[in-house]
């Protein structure tokens, strides 16, 4: 017997046999981990299974492939409070009912991009889905980790502003 099979599994091989679920698995109560990357959470008051189709839905609604997963966490876990918990389950109830509609076991578990895009663009007037675009604008975009990916040096004020640091960079024209 070897090592390795007396331990168990290690991290590494738990993460690398669960990606076949898709977007993330469940391990415990409350635990989501992404299968393919190196982050976790741990919910409070929404389920781990509604938490990882909020995430899925927020990289389907600003997708950047340049951004890694644990940034879209980061910008929905304001949503993991008791007093919007029952608007996102009922949200994400409605969002898999509609995914049901057009033949997907739910919404995380509809494969091709496109049909989750055409399955929100069918809902974009719902008040939920403003409200998870709405904060995402903020919650994803004024996070410090992803302005260097979109070339945003971050305000000047504290460096003497724009004359001496960025007015003049113009190398497009």
């Amino acid at each position: 017997m070897t090592k390795t099979a007396t331990r168990g599994m290690t991290r590494r091989q738990l993460l690398t046999r669960a990606s076949a679920v898709g977007a993330g698995f469940v391990a415990g109560s409350g635990f989501i981990a992404a299968p393919d990357a190196a982050w976790a959470y741990e919910t409070g008051s929404i389920e781990p299974a509604a938490f990882a189709t909020l995430v899925q839905m927020a990289r389907d609604i600003y997708p950047h492939d340049r951004i890694p997963d644990e940034n879209y966490v980061l910008a929905v876990k304001g949503y993991d409070t008791p007093e919007a918990a029952p608007a996102i389950m009922a949200g994400i109830a409605a969002l898999d009912a509609a995914a049901q509609g057009r033949g997907f076991a739910s919404y995380i578990e509809t494969g091709w991009e496109r049909d989750r895009v055409d399955i929100l663009r069918a809902m974009e007037d719902s008040a939920f889905f403003q409200q998870i675009r709405g904060g995402l604008v903020t919650g994803l975009y004024n996070q410090k980790a992803v302005w260097p990916i979109f070339g945003y040096e971050g305000e000047s004020y504290s460096q003497g502003g724009y004359i001496d640091r960025g007015f003049n960079d113009i190398n497009w024209l």
